[in-house]
This record gives structure tokens, sequence and C-alpha cells, in this order.
């Protein structure tokens, strides 16, 4: 299990996280876009995510799509957060 430290750790990961807890499930190339990521960057980021339980992928043919895992505690914890700090945003 990952600790609050790792999750948080990278600012990459951080917007990889925020822009699905926001929509929920997107293919890897509109994350890559809507974080300001390349590919590659947000593959890594999107496998360790997975690694760690809060994102999951789901195949349909060549098409990768991903999904913020709400359902676990720790991802729904994410969001409260994310969402606690969007009325700051402009």
């Amino acid at each position: 299990m990952s600790s609050v430290e790792e999750v948080f750790s990278s600012k990459g990961r951080v917007k990889v996280l925020k822009v699905l807890s926001k929509f929920g499930e997107l293919n890897i190339s509109e994350i890559a876009r809507r974080a300001g990521l390349n590919h590659a960057t947000t593959a890594s980021h999107l496998s360790w995510l997975k690694q760690a339980g809060l994102v999951e992928e789901k195949n349909f043919g060549r098409i990768r799509i991903f999904r913020f895992k709400i359902e676990d505690p720790r991802a729904r914890a994410i969001k409260e957060l994310f969402d606690s700090f969007s009325y700051l945003e402009v």
C-alpha cells in the first residue's frame, strides 16, 4: 500500500489524479492533454496509480480507458480534498 507522501510526491501524479477525480474516466490521450503532460509521463503515472489501487484500466481493443476508483475510501478522500480546493480556483 502506498503512503500519502508517495501519492502526492509528484506534481504530475497529482495532475493526473485531479483530472481523473473530476472526469471519472478518460483515455490516456485525453488525460495527458488535460493534465498538460506528455503521453509517456502520463502512462508512467497511470501505471503507478494502478499499482496503488487508485485507478483501474479497462481495455476495449486498442483503446485503454482509465477510471478513478471512487469506491476506494482513499480515492474518495482525494476527490473530497480536490473538491474542497476547487472553489479557490478562478
